[in-house]
């Protein structure tokens, strides 16, 4: 600190220090109070009140984690299982994909183009889709590499999902 600020300090603490002691003892008391009421808020409202509001919040988010944990165990089991089950002919996926799409009825129409396959949807609810995917997925070893979906006013979906096919990119 420079000088200017050195005595700027002095001459504020001497002002407060005078009206300190132009204070009588009961309104010092109540001051000192006041001040210790204020130092006790703001050691509530700045250290103690955020700790345990962690404190009470922690088990939530730990089951919360512990449930994310397990989903990614069990897609990572599933991942692990589907790598190890052996590939399927081009051929006989085309057939599944197929058959998959014929009982989705006018709601799905399927296109095959050598190693993709390009379901076209229109009207479809969300769990139907996702069953259907599963289902191939496991059937005919397709994966969706591109999808473009929209959610109709009456909450079904309808666009396209491309799938890969017999190993195909």
């Amino acid at each position: 600190m420079d000088t200017a600020d050195t005595s700027a300090w002095r001459s504020a603490r001497n002002t407060l220090a005078a009206a300190w002691a132009a204070r009588n003892a009961r309104e010092r008391s109540m001051l000192l109070l006041a001040a210790a009421v204020l130092g006790l808020y703001l050691l509530w409202a700045l250290a103690l009140a955020p700790a345990l509001a962690t404190v009470r919040s922690a088990p939530a988010k730990l089951d919360a984690l512990d449930g994310q944990l397990q989903q990614m165990q069990r897609l990572a089991a599933e991942a692990t299982e589907l790598r190890a089950t052996p590939p399927v002919p081009p051929e006989q996926s085309q057939v599944v994909l197929s058959a998959a799409a014929a009982r989705l009825g006018d709601k799905a129409k399927l296109t095959l183009q050598g190693p993709r396959a390009t379901l076209t949807v229109t009207g479809m609810p969300a769990e139907e889709l996702t069953a259907w995917i599963a289902e191939v997925r496991v059937g005919a070893r397709a994966r969706v590499i591109e999808g473009q979906l929209n959610r109709t006013p009456q909450g079904l979906y309808a666009g396209n999902v491309v799938l890969a096919i017999g190993g195909g990119p």
